[in-house]
């Protein structure tokens, strides 16, 4: 057994995107923080969303508003009060964000005074979304870096793995009580371990579980495996979001055409140029992102395309390139001019609308681990998740959490020694081939039997699959020591089942999932919970 090395903090923050800086941040003055990134710390979901956040700032609009819009786009699965909550705080936030220096763009009105500049998406009925251009998650996430690199009290570990939490159940303890944390340095390759007071996942979705997505690699559902492990429940897992408009390339994968441009008056064609959404919702291209996924889905396979079209080329030049210029230097790079050609795009796997249950204050089932953003299950999103509101969540569920823990940090007890990692009984690895054909397996299969469009065959089929994985990746895990590749496995196969299993208890249809086998919604319809087995 080798001697890890060992970290003491207050607050241990696993993930680095918008959720878990803002916490930081939040929490700096009075804490000693850590912040564990799986990457590079400005790698994450957050730097790649083009769109923008959500909140009432338009004399027009209302939190009134804001809420109905969310309640009718999560087809009556939203929990109302984690939505009144989000809505209510909504503007708080951006100003905190705003005062952070985040740059949300602005325009001067006819009195000269300056103010922001707000977009419309789908779903929304009032322009109540302030971005900064079309790249408003680099701004968030540049900014919030900048703040976090600043501040002495927080110690940043990039490039690290969590492995698993550490209850008290390792221990002799409370079963209900996390300790602290394994986690894989890469560059060392070693595990350490982290003990802290307080332990908040902010490690965003699992949409790298399917074959297509728009997230980045690092979104391979970590904290919602490691929560399930130590015992938290997980709810609505059947809900992943689909993109409608990923752009269809091979120069450019995993490259989102933000929803914004539908927005803007940008039209869906088929191949042959004629508009199909307005054959399948009045709001037409504005609809939300499920119906708009499914009619493009619908369009794909009636017709054996292998992608539709996102035209804005009807609207005048400088219109185009000033609102998206990151989407235009993207295609242009690629041979389109957005400016007079459609863009040829397909859905990808964007958003987890389900995850780690949480209440209002961002506590999960265990007493002192939180999560907070993409990775937590609040009730928010419901069935469909809102164009929007997910950096929202982040940024007010860390403010949320971050009061919590401040109130809680003085009556926490001292922490206890925890065990060393024990890897005296396994060797290294001969056999990376297994990880490799696994992961590629794993995500064709997801891709087929859990998209868009399911049924109970194809979703038994795949649980069939996934528990054959789950075996052979824990024999394998049990043998060999551990790599940056055999974690993200292992976490996303149990996601993998995570998500199968909602699937299954769901006998309808309703927002994100489909199943031709349950067309028709239930009026008793409620949250798929799952809990994990009573664990000695």
């Amino acid at each position: 057994m080798t001697q890890a090395k060992e970290y003491l903090c207050d607050v241990l923050i696993i993930g680095s995107g918008a959720a878990g800086l803002s916490l930081a941040l939040q929490l700096v003055d009075k804490a000693r923080v850590l912040v564990l990134s799986k990457g590079p710390l400005r790698e994450g979901s957050t730097l790649y969303a083009q769109g923008g956040i959500a909140a009432v700032f338009d004399e027009n609009d209302s939190i009134a508003s804001h809420v109905d819009d969310t309640l009718i786009a999560g087809a009556g699965l939203c929990d109302e009060a984690a939505v009144q909550f989000t809505a209510g705080n909504a503007k708080a936030a951006m100003e905190w964000l705003i005062a952070q220096g985040v740059p949300f763009d602005q325009y001067k009105d006819e009195d000269g005074s300056l103010k922001y500049h707000l977009t419309r998406e789908g779903g929304h009925s009032h322009r109540r979304i302030l971005h900064a251009a079309d790249a408003t998650g680099q701004a968030v996430q540049i900014t919030l870096v900048d703040q976090v690199k600043a501040h002495p009290n927080i110690q940043l570990l990039e490039n690290y793995n969590a492995i698993d939490l550490i209850n008290g159940r390792k221990i002799g303890r409370d079963a209900k009580r996390c300790y602290g944390a394994y986690v894989w340095n890469k560059a060392a390759a070693k595990v350490e371990l982290v003990r802290a007071r307080f332990i908040a996942l902010a490690t965003g979705g699992a949409s790298k579980v399917y074959l297509y997505t728009s997230n980045p690699d690092v979104a391979s559902g970590d904290g919602i495996a490691m929560a399930w492990r130590a015992g938290c429940r997980v709810a609505n897992m059947e809900f992943n979001q689909f993109h409608p408009t990923s752009l269809y390339h091979p120069d450019a994968p995993n490259f989102l055409i933000t929803e914004a441009m539908r927005g803007e008056g940008a039209y869906l064609k088929r191949p042959d140029g004629s508009r199909f959404m307005p054959d399948f919702d009045e709001r037409a291209e504005l609809a939300p992102r499920d119906i708009v996924a499914r009619a493009i889905d619908y369009e794909m396979k009636r017709l054996g395309a292998n992608c539709v079209y996102l035209d804005i080329s009807h609207k005048p030049k400088d219109f185009v390139i000033e609102h998206f210029p990151t989407i235009y230097a993207k295609c242009l790079s690629v041979g389109i001019d957005i400016t007079r050609q459609p863009i040829p795009v397909v859905p990808a796997a964007h958003y987890t609308c389900g995850g780690v249950m949480t209440n209002l204050n961002g506590q999960t089932d265990i007493s002192n681990l939180y999560a907070i953003g993409e990775v937590a299950y609040t009730g928010l999103h419901g069935a469909n998740r809102m164009a929007s509101n997910s950096l929202l969540e982040c940024v007010v569920f860390a403010q949320a959490a971050a009061s919590h823990i401040l109130a809680e940090l003085d009556s926490s007890s001292e922490l206890p020694v925890l065990p060393p990692w024990d890897d005296s009984r396994v060797s290294d690895s001969d056999e990376e081939v297994v990880i490799t054909h696994n992961w590629h397996e794993l995500r064709l299969f997801m891709w087929d039997y859990v998209g868009i469009v399911r049924t109970n065959k194809r979703l038994e089929r795949a649980l069939h699959r996934v528990e054959l994985l789950q075996r052979e990746i824990q024999e394998y895990y049990s043998h060999f020591r551990v790599s940056h590749n055999l974690l993200e496995l292992r976490n996303l196969v149990q996601v993998a089942e995570l998500i199968i299993r909602c699937a299954l208890q769901r006998k309808e249809s309703r927002g994100l999932h489909y199943n031709l086998d349950y067309p028709d919604t239930r009026p008793d319809s409620k949250p798929t919970v799952l809990a994990p087995k009573a664990q000695v």
